[in-house]
């Protein structure tokens, strides 16, 4: 498919995902890049919940979204933010936090994880992995129901997502879902879509590399690149969701195939046309609706 309208409109406003070039990236430029949010107005509106609170579980930050008042048990979702392991926060991601708990009737669980490069791998996934096993040790600290406790995470935030998932696995801990967001996947960049994608398409291969030089980590250690968890048998049925002109799509299709070979639930929607980023950016993207809407449909399928 063409790129859609609305993805052309946005990258003659927005060529690349950093705005900047990489050359000068230096640490007092990254501390001030993560302090401005050029975004915020297109994230969407703010939902009013009853219950938004922050505090601080396993020692990470996180920001807490209720839908409802009352003790009642509810699902929970676990949400990791996207921006490369470097940038974005519970902050800058509020309004899709405050929509995935009004959409999906659920608890929602923000991790503000430590970033790179101050915090290299695996500072980000233990970071992940520590608030879900919280929400399992604790169910009722959050008003969770324990037997319906389900992750989500976009681009670097899939990752973590991924990465939590399979170590809830290991821990004997049954997440009932992982809703992966063009996630990353692998760090190979070999894939046909890194090439097709490398440059014009928002998110380009070189930007890719800077991200993942910044985390750091053994391009073989599951840990970073999911793909190359030996034994997938086990894992939580999952969502992936992909964008055409995304260099992380490949590996992201390819990880849902090795799901299903190892028996795990998954289902895979490709949204044509659409960059990296469309999800998080309703007000530029009518797609991310589309998105928001498809992935409540499969939360409420394995929450009941």
């Amino acid at each position: 498919m063409p790129l859609h309208p609305q993805a052309e409109a946005y990258l003659k406003l927005f060529p690349t995902d950093l705005g900047t070039p990489l050359s000068s990236l230096t640490p007092e430029t990254i501390v001030r890049m993560r302090s401005v949010d050029g975004f915020a107005e297109q994230r969407g509106p703010k939902a009013l919940l009853p219950v938004v609170r922050d505090e601080v579980v396993a020692g990470v930050p996180v920001r807490v979204y209720r839908p409802r008042e009352g003790d009642r048990p509810l699902p929970v979702i676990v949400y990791f933010h996207g921006g490369g392991w470097v940038f974005g926060s519970v902050g800058r991601n509020d309004a899709l936090g405050r929509d995935l708990a009004a959409r999906n009737e659920a608890v929602v669980v923000s991790v503000d994880y430590r970033l790179a490069p101050e915090h290299p791998f695996p500072a980000a996934a233990d970071d992940a992995t520590a608030v879900v096993e919280d929400v399992f040790a604790r169910p009722g600290a959050y008003g969770a129901d324990p037997a319906r406790i389900a992750v989500c995470g976009d681009s670097a935030g899939g990752n973590l997502a991924a990465v939590a998932a399979w170590r809830a696995r290991d821990a004997g801990l049954r997440l009932v879902h992982q809703m992966l967001i063009y996630p990353v996947l692998d760090v190979a960049m070999d894939t046909p879509s890194y090439r097709v994608c490398a440059a014009g398409f928002g998110l380009g291969a070189d930007e890719m590399a800077w991200f993942v030089e910044q985390y750091g980590g053994d391009p073989a250690d599951p840990a970073l690149a999911p793909v190359r968890l030996a034994d997938k048998a086990g894992l939580p049925p999952a969502t992936v969701i992909t964008a055409e002109y995304d260099p992380l799509r490949d590996e992201a299709e390819a990880y849902a195939a090795q799901l299903a070979a190892a028996g795990v639930p998954v289902e895979l929607r490709r949204y044509d046309g659409a960059i990296h980023g469309f999800f998080g950016l309703p007000g530029f993207f009518d797609q991310a609706q589309e998105a928001r809407g498809y992935a409540a449909g499969r939360f409420g399928e394995a929450f009941r």
